[in-house]
């Protein structure tokens, strides 16, 4: 197990470039799989999640060739079905939480996959029936084998359209019956569709493959399927995580940090949600520029009453940031509700900047009011675990903000989001060593 040892205090100044957006990259990746013609991924990160499915990929049979930094060609021709079967598998795949979306692909081509009860971060229920339910509308059979642990899914006659109305508007959900359906036999219209942009560039990488899909953006897709998808070059978008976390760090610390290329169109209401914790930023032509503040101070509702953020589906706030934004407000002047509505375990981290010297209340498993210090006293370091990636950012941030040196174990969860992390940012002033 890795650790970070952090000495805080340092202010940071000068550019970075957020790096290609991990959800996107799990996407893109699973609908390589979907033709036997190859397939160019630009912008992809150099992170353990991505990493890990391109090695199962590689496992499977498919032809993997690195032709730059960040650039990748993937060729799906002879997939070795067999592999699926296999104990090696299914534990890789049971580790890996964005495996999930290899499903949707498998049964388009090959009419058979598997599904291990999946890995991933420790953040409460992610519950997988929108895929299932999705999944079996367009004619796939599951079984559940209870000795393994595992649904076997088959569809043995193929996959047809159909209509469905999903439950909630997962996007990984979304993207595995998307993957599925652009080559079922038939009209599919998939209504609460998921629209975070990752999912509009998934729908426009496979209509560039040849897919015909209508309503890209919107919450209603409709797919008429084709019978066979040929190659094309994609590029990653940057990561919205990544730069709203760079965000919050450029305030927690008072440095002046510009974020160089972010894809201000895709962003939505990030860098308005921290602008509402007082964080000042100018958008610079598709940079983003943080300058130094000494004390922010975060926004009233119109009428007085206290801030209240909450993650929301898309449009609304990713609560992948919601753990950066806490521990943001530790720092500003002023009072705010943090409301995590997805899962109930994502806010348990607090006790550990409670332990740092933060004013926190957690209410319940999904709301946590946090009173400001203003900058009057600083976060004490902490010995500290990582929970999760989103969590371990946070507790990151906390640490460069504090007085004296921090530890933060378990930082593999960290690598499994954030590229580089230690090396990026110690080139703009930060001090922080790997250790193991």
């Amino acid at each position: 197990m890795s650790t970070f040892v952090v000495e805080g205090g340092h202010r940071l100044c000068g550019e970075i470039i957020p790096q290609g957006a991990k959800n996107e990259a799990l996407q893109i990746l699973s609908a390589t799989l979907l033709t036997d013609e190859v397939v160019t991924i630009n912008n992809l990160p150099d992170i353990l999640d991505v990493n890990n499915l391109i090695a199962m990929f590689k496992d499977l049979g498919v032809s993997v060739t690195r032709t730059g930094k960040t650039s990748y060609t993937f060729q799906a021709k002879e997939i070795n079905i067999s592999y699926l079967d296999t104990p090696e598998f299914r534990k890789k795949m049971s580790s890996l939480r964005g495996s999930v979306m290899i499903i949707g692909p498998l049964l388009a081509r090959y009419g058979y996959a598997i599904l291990p009860k999946p890995g991933g971060d420790k953040i409460g229920r992610r519950r997988l029936d929108t895929h299932i339910l999705g999944i079996m509308k367009l004619g796939a059979k599951f079984e559940y084998k209870s000795d393994e642990r595992l649904y076997e899914i088959k569809a043995d006659n193929g996959l047809h359209g159909e209509y469905m109305l999903l439950d909630e508007a997962s996007v990984t959900g979304t993207a595995n019956i998307l993957m599925a359906a652009v080559l079922a036999k038939g009209t599919t219209t998939i209504y609460n569709a998921a629209c975070e942009p990752y999912l509009q560039q998934l729908s426009k990488m496979l209509v560039a493959m040849g897919a015909k899909i209508s309503g890209i953006g919107s919450n209603l897709l409709v797919i008429d399927g084709v019978e066979r998808l040929h190659g094309c070059e994609h590029t990653i978008l940057p990561d919205m995580i990544e730069v709203g976390s760079f965000i919050g760090m450029a305030a927690m610390t008072g440095s002046d940090i510009t974020l160089k290329n972010v894809s201000i169109k895709d962003l939505g209401v990030i860098p308005d949600s921290f602008r509402r914790l007082g964080i000042e930023l100018n958008v610079e032509g598709d940079d983003i520029h943080i300058p130094q503040q000494e004390v922010y101070e975060i926004e009233t509702f119109i009428d007085g009453s206290i801030m209240n953020i909450a993650d929301a589906p898309w449009p609304g706030l990713s609560p992948d940031l919601l753990s950066v934004m806490l521990v943001v407000a530790t720092q500003a002047k002023g009072c705010v509700l943090i409301h995590q509505k997805m899962f109930e375990s994502r806010l348990f981290f607090v006790d550990k900047l409670i332990d740092m010297g933060a004013q926190i209340i957690l209410c319940d498993p999904h709301r946590a009011a946090v009173i400001g210090l203003g900058r009057r006293d600083a976060l004490k370091a902490s010995n500290m675990v990582s929970p999760d990636i989103r969590a371990g950012i946070a507790l990151l941030i906390a640490a460069m903000s504090a007085r004296g040196t921090s530890y933060i174990h378990n930082i593999d969860q960290i690598d499994r989001g954030y590229q580089d992390i230690d090396k990026r940012l110690n080139a703009i002033g930060a001090n922080i060593i790997r250790t193991s």
